[in-house]
């Protein structure tokens, strides 16, 4: 083909990519398919967002926490007591052999059980796991992650990130919260009650599951000591609780009125001598995404003093769920004991953490509400998936794995624009702002 001698660059490469679209066919990303699966690595993906060196195997399962408080059915004050139900998924380092493809179906739904004007409605969507594949035992035992997602939300919420960090060599469970997932949607009191008690009690059935002659696939494959815990919006609220954040008396007036004067609460509140949040020796690391009630008094800073796992925020500025200067910045702020980042994405509203919006799923007419559970209005989620993988690897490899050298991936000017962060591909790198701060001496 002969050019002519005025055509610029970039038009060359608007004829070539034309060329190569006619003669192949669209072109497509991914990992030996057909179409782009949640969590795929783009072109200009940062470096640690690439898949690690092992396949993934995925289970459900069923979990039950005994004698809890029914707060849903408190009445003037009292609630009586019930066996705690929560679904739970699984993601391994697994052995296959090259017949076994390396990809799951996932059942999930959109809409809300307590909203008649959102009905159900379910979609599928696939993954890059073997379903209840054999676990990978001889390079074990392996750091754990737990995952707890928002309100509304499900175990299935970020895929893209549990599938990410199974093949990098941990045991990931996520946790379907009762009463806060699509399905079952129910009271938020419950969901203020429970997240933080949910994560622990995972914790340690998890713990129980790793021993000896558990009978548990996952017996002798986790190194328990070395664990992280993940939390969006209100997973985030849950987390920070958790590892030693607590409540404020504000939210426990505020959860006795929604009660008729229950107390149950109590013992999340920071002023409480019944408060162990942060004395788990077993979580290292600490990663909240948008986490919620910073604006509504749910956290003040004597709360936030107790909070000293090192920890990585993620925000975007422009959330209007938590908030972002006088919400999730100013937990960063105020949680001034522990060593913490906060990476920020320009324009980013509330949904820095989800998979991609099902886009195939979505009827004519449906709410737009669905589509905004999943999806920015300035950013790729996609994209954004990419950079989550690639800083929540630095992180936890950084505590969990002893990586010393992902230290490079953390330490950055605070300011994307300025020049290429370590790690992304050339001129990719905008939009974004990193600060870190040490804890108080």
């Amino acid at each position: 083909m002969r050019l002519n001698p005025q055509v610029n660059n970039h038009n060359i490469l608007l004829i070539f990519f034309t060329a190569l679209f006619i003669s192949t066919g669209p072109v497509v990303f991914g990992q030996g398919t057909d179409k782009f699966i949640y969590g795929d690595a783009l072109p200009d993906a940062p470096e640690l967002a690439v898949r690690g060196e092992h396949k993934v195997g995925v289970r459900t399962l069923d979990f039950v926490n005994p004698k809890q408080i029914d707060i849903l059915n408190a009445k003037e004050g009292i609630a009586p007591l019930y066996d705690r139900p929560l679904k739970i998924e699984v993601w391994y380092p697994a052995m296959l052999d090259g017949n076994t493809p390396e990809v799951v179906v996932y059942d999930q739904v959109m809409g809300s059980s307590n909203d008649e004007k959102r009905p159900l409605i379910p979609f599928t969507f696939k993954g890059r796991a073997a379903k209840d594949a054999s676990p990978l035992s001889k390079d074990g035992p392996f750091p754990l992650v737990i995952v707890s997602h928002g309100y509304l939300g499900s175990r299935l919420l970020l895929t893209y990130l549990t599938e990410n960090l199974a093949s990098k060599g941990y045991i990931v469970v996520a946790i379907d919260h009762t009463d806060s997932t699509f399905k079952d949607a129910g009271g938020f009191q419950s969901t203020l009650l429970n997240r933080p008690k949910d994560i622990l009690f995972t914790l340690n059935k998890i713990d129980e599951l790793n021993k000896p002659k558990s009978g548990s696939f996952l017996s002798g494959l986790i190194d328990m000591n070395n664990s992280a815990i993940i939390g969006y919006s209100m997973g985030g609220y849950g987390v920070l609780n958790v590892a030693g954040a607590g409540y404020s008396d504000q939210l426990k007036t505020f959860f006795g009125t929604m009660t008729g004067g229950n107390t149950a609460i109590t013992s999340l509140v920071s002023n409480d001598p019944q408060f162990v949040g942060g004395k788990d020796p077993r979580i290292k690391a600490v990663v909240a995404f948008a986490p919620w009630g910073m604006e509504r008094g749910v956290w003040d800073l004597e709360g936030l003093k107790g909070l000293k796992t090192p920890t990585f925020f993620i925000a975007g500025d422009q959330d209007d769920i938590s908030g972002y200067d006088k919400g999730i910045k100013a937990i960063y702020s105020g949680s001034v004991n522990a060593d913490r980042y906060l990476l920020t994405y320009a324009n980013g509203r509330h949904n820095v953490a989800p998979n991609p919006p099902p886009v195939e799923s979505l009827q004519e007419g449906l709410h737009i509400d669905e589509y905004y559970r999943y999806a920015e209005p300035s950013w790729d989620s996609r994209r954004m998936n990419n950079i989550n993988q690639h800083f929540v690897t630095a992180f936890i490899g950084l505590h969990l794995k002893a990586k010393k050298d992902y230290a490079k991936y953390l330490n950055l000017q605070e300011n994307s624009n300025g020049q290429d962060w370590f790690g992304f591909v050339p001129r990719s790198s905008t939009g974004m702002e990193l600060l870190h701060t040490m804890p108080a001496e």
